[in-house]
């Protein structure tokens, strides 16, 4: 079994291709159950973006809830999608997973666009594509170790876990959703933002009808913090959301197989 959380379809492209190679499913932990059952000789993987160096709130907690229940011979592992540096995720993962009683045999890493775009450019369509085209020579070869068995940490761009403390204050602070922003005149109140939200941190509000805002809707963030996948801003039709003031010029990101344009 493969689980993993995408925001805007890294994560959920690799889950897929190691799915179909190893002809098992990947489950989005947004709606997985919690109760997984293994078989033997089953591969249980975890495939999930970076947050900060870190392994995603969202990720950690789908874990910490599990009930794995494992058999003989289940071959535990973790992949991280990245784009700068994979920092701690699948140190993180071995850690949760330890905490549960189950050995992580080994962790990957898959570098792709990176769509933290308070930091990042993804505006060039071309440049993008090019970066997703040169990840699948490694989502193969990660596949080939998986299917090889292969033991230990093999993910590239670590960082020494003693920095840990410090991201964690880092993305504590950056989750703040009073970073997040929306343009009024451009937002149509749709609600995706709102429904596609994992930790529903969204709201739509009643707002004045307009021309472009037929259905009267504001958006609204009710919680103090959020996921901070950032899947609100760029899977918004109308590119109508940012975070703090830098993300506008930098573009909007979803993996090709899944982007269905605006």
């Amino acid at each position: 079994m493969i689980y993993y959380f995408s925001a805007t379809g890294n994560s959920r492209h690799v889950a897929d291709c190691i799915a179909e190679a190893l002809g098992t499913q990947a489950h989005s932990i947004e709606t997985a159950s919690t109760e997984i059952v293994l078989k033997d000789n089953e591969p249980l993987g975890f495939v999930t973006p970076t947050n900060w160096n870190e392994l995603p709130l969202l990720v950690r907690e789908f874990i910490q809830k599990a009930d794995i229940r494992p058999a003989q011979n289940n071959y535990v592992f973790t992949v991280a999608t990245y784009g700068f540096v994979q920092g701690f995720v699948c140190e993180d993962a071995r850690r949760e997973l330890k905490r549960k009683s189950i050995v992580m045999n080994a962790g990957f890493s898959v570098k792709m666009p990176d769509n933290w775009t308070p930091m990042f450019d993804l505006s060039d369509p071309a440049k993008v594509q090019q970066q997703v085209d040169d990840a699948e020579p490694q989502i193969d070869e990660v596949i080939a170790m998986i299917k090889a068995c292969v033991q230990g940490n093999k993910s590239h761009d670590r960082m020494p876990y003693f920095f840990r403390p410090f991201t964690d204050r880092l993305l504590t602070y950056e989750r703040q959703t009073k970073f997040f922003a929306v343009d009024k005149a451009a937002c149509i109140g749709c609600g995706l933002c709102a429904k596609k939200c994992p930790v529903q941190a969204i709201e739509m509000q009643p707002a004045e009808k307009t021309e472009t805002n037929k259905p009267g809707k504001n958006t609204v963030w009710t919680a103090e913090r959020c996921a901070l996948c950032l899947g609100c801003l760029h899977r918004c039709p109308k590119f109508a959301i940012s975070y703090n003031n830098k993300t506008q010029s930098h573009g909007q990101y979803q993996h090709s197989k899944y982007w269905k344009g605006k």
